[in-house]
């Protein structure tokens, strides 16, 4: 079960930026004018939980920049709030405010020491700026923490990925599916394919989902992803005949079919 506060990194980083707006032409970006106030400020009486649930409501409803002013009102009636915080800075980072979102992660983290959706968010930050390896250690902070964290264990595997060690990112994601099996369903796998440059990369991270599935049991899964696989054009697909994890999935009909079919690569 993803942490209510967690950012799931497969979810964020693959967001196109709120002040981007497409254009008349699907390849062109307009820049778009700046976040306005759509809501009433906050209310000088109103209590710190009051204010937190009414900025938790504004971000369900993605007006980040109003739930950061309820969540600050909130913060001057419950100093040092790690919660508020690490909410906070969830908003920032959803606006591209990456240098504002770290400090407020680092705020909550200075608060609670043991806030583990902070030190996973915070690993967010330095993922995005492809820092792989901090973005590990604080991945690696909050599940000490936290073992029960499908997001925590998916992000670790995505900087893993990023540092082609792959090997480790399987055993996340592994253990990130065997927590949440639904979890790379649930969220798009854009924020892990914007921080992979090649196609051979993308390529191999469908084939790992594909024999991560495969291992679980799931073969629609697999072989969705496999197919993916084939299209990206993955070098090693004879893999797939020799790797343990699809010794199932080579019984389906379907896998045969796939096989035969060959589909062609899709070029960028």
């Amino acid at each position: 079960m993803l942490s209510r506060y967690s950012l799931t990194l497969l979810l964020l980083v693959g967001v196109l930026p709120t002040s981007l707006l497409s254009a008349q032409s699907s390849e062109q970006l307009q820049v778009g004018p700046p976040p306005l106030h759509r809501a009433d400020p906050p209310a000088a009486r109103a209590t710190a939980e009051q204010l937190e649930e009414s900025g938790d409501q504004l971000r369900v409803d993605k007006n980040f920049l109003d739930a950061v002013d309820y969540y600050e009102a909130a913060l001057k009636k419950s100093a040092n709030n790690a919660t508020l915080l690490n909410k906070i800075g969830i908003c920032q980072l959803m606006m591209q405010r990456y240098k504002e979102a770290k400090k407020s992660f680092e705020r909550a983290i200075k608060a609670d020491r043991q806030h583990a959706d902070a030190y996973n968010n915070l690993g967010v930050i330095y993922y995005q700026g492809k820092n792989y390896n901090k973005a590990i250690k604080q991945y690696e902070k909050a599940i000490a923490l936290r073992d029960d964290a499908a997001s925590y264990f998916s992000n670790r595997g995505a900087a893993y990925f990023g540092k082609k060690q792959f090997d480790k990112a399987a055993f996340d994601y592994s253990k990130a599916m065997s927590i949440d099996p639904d979890i790379f369903e649930r969220v798009s796998r854009a924020g892990v394919m914007a921080q992979l440059p090649s196609p051979e990369d993308r390529a191999h991270y469908d084939y790992v989902l594909a024999k991560l599935y495969a291992k679980m049991g799931v073969p629609d899964r697999s072989l969705h992803y496999l197919k993916k696989a084939m299209e990206e054009g993955y070098k090693d697909i004879n893999n797939v005949y020799k790797d343990n994890e699809f010794t199932g999935l080579r019984k389906d009909p379907r896998f045969g079919e796939l096989m035969a079919s060959k589909p062609p690569a899709i070029q960028d």
